[in-house]
């Protein structure tokens, strides 16, 4: 993609303007630009082009305003060079993983590295991967992120190349996580990436996977990022998102899943830094007797943004969900959690429960909430609900009686206030690496 910003006169032009003619330079230069997947890349631009990106008048994006991204110049080409020694303390200690390895969205195979046996698991670049596996890509790529509604998502589709395809083959148990970095080099220059990735889990397999985002360097980024999750018949999947980029860092999520019958999948997502994120998590319960089980925390402090979106859609009867996000809100952050739970008619016998809570420890924080339920079936068991408010002060009066400082007092009650979510990764190198990026930020001494 063409990397220019500004015009012959000096004057930017527009995102949505640099992506639709970059798009259309990339496509002049393809050799395969009437293969299928190039066709779904053409009509999600086109989709893309007519929605335009989305403002505060739109009521899925009423609290969080994208034109400060639209307004910046990125380099969507960038490239870069690291060690493998400079990124040795951006990595999860002791975590024994697959390791894949992403910087500015682009691959690196000199820095990644597999421990599973092939016919275990299957990983390879986005790209090489349709080359590899075509009838896969055209059966799963784009059947259910929604490129239709979501700008955002018709961007990534229209781009996509790079990322991570995973497909697991039936009756597997992947015994090792597979650990994805995804690395923006802001060091030198604003930058800009767009991951795509798809797993494809085979029917009764298992498999745990990580996505970390991290930044480095203090210029501005923005990480476009698409994951499609797709669960056969009584497949087991753990899936964890940590995000931990840099205050100029924007960074725009959406995770699809779609679950097949007696399938279970487990996702734990944990927003510990990062400008501005929005975080779309979206289940499809496509069978009878799914289970889903999701878990979110985020600690926006300063002026930090984090805007968590959830859709759990139980498409069968006899199925589970259970959700549980937390957040903590410093400084003058904002924070969003938007939370819809869809019951279908045909969905009976269906058990379905979310709950968002909330701590603001500062009069300049604020936290917009909505929790929703639209339910069109009558033998089902839901609920739902939210709580957002201050620091306990009988707690904190107890530990400030037995001698600890009012801060640190804080950040206990605090940290144990993050144990509920942060105690329900079955990973323990990652819970034991959370734990300690968490009382990092929240002052624990």
């Amino acid at each position: 993609m063409n990397s220019v910003t500004e015009n012959i006169n000096g004057a930017a032009i527009p995102l949505k303007e640099r992506l639709l003619a970059d798009f259309q330079a990339w496509e002049s230069h393809l050799n395969s630009a009437t293969s299928p997947l190039h066709l779904v890349r053409r009509e999600a631009i086109r989709q893309f082009d007519r929605l335009g990106f989305p403002t505060t008048k739109h009521e899925e994006w009423k609290y969080s305003n994208v034109s400060p991204i639209t307004k910046q110049a990125f380099d969507f080409q960038a490239t870069t060079q690291i060690p493998a020694a400079d990124l040795a303390h951006a990595l999860v200690p002791n975590l024994d993983a697959n390791v894949v390895v992403f910087i500015n969205g682009i691959y690196q195979e000199s820095l990644s590295h597999f421990i599973s046996p092939k016919e275990q698991v299957r990983v390879e670049n986005f790209a090489d991967a349709y080359q590899h596996e075509p009838e896969t890509f055209e059966q799963h790529f784009a059947q259910s992120a929604n490129y239709e509604k979501d700008a955002f998502t018709a961007l990534s589709t229209a781009f996509a190349q790079n990322g991570v395809f995973l497909r697991v083959p039936d009756g597997t148990i992947v015994e090792k996580p597979v650990v994805i970095y995804f690395f923006s080099d802001a060091r030198t220059a604003n930058v800009a990436s767009q991951p795509r990735n798809l797993y494809v889990v085979g029917k009764n397999s298992q498999v745990k996977i990580v996505e970390v985002f991290q930044t480095l360097g203090e210029k501005a980024s923005f990480t476009n990022s698409v994951s499609e999750v797709s669960l056969a018949p009584e497949a087991y999947v753990e899936y964890y998102k940590v995000q931990n980029e840099s205050d100029q860092a924007s960074h725009i999520g959406t995770t699809q899943v779609n679950q097949q019958g007696k399938s279970h999948f487990f996702a734990g997502t944990a927003t510990i830094n990062g400008g501005f994120v929005r975080n779309n998590m979206n289940i499809v319960l496509d069978g009878e007797y799914c289970e889903t089980n999701l878990y979110g925390l985020y600690i926006p402090d300063a002026k930090q943004h984090v805007d968590n979106h959830t859709v759990v859609d139980h498409a069968k009867p006899n199925s589970y969900s259970n959700e549980l996000y937390k957040g903590i809100m410093k400084g003058r952050s904002t924070g969003v959690f938007n939370g819809k739970i869809f019951v279908r008619p045909d969905a009976q016998k269906t058990n379905a429960f979310q709950s968002n809570r909330n701590i603001i420890l500062s009069n300049d924080a604020s936290m917009n909430t909505k929790p929703q339920l639209e339910i069109f079936a009558d033998d089902v068991k839901c609920s739902h609900g939210t709580t957002t408010g201050q620091i306990d002060e009988d707690a904190l009066f107890y530990l400030r009686a037995r001698g600890i400082g009012e801060d640190n007092a804080k950040a206990l009650l605090m940290v144990a206030f993050a144990g509920d979510i942060v105690n329900q990764i079955r990973i323990p190198a990652l819970q034991h690496y959370l734990e300690n990026l968490i009382a990092e930020k929240l002052g624990k001494r």
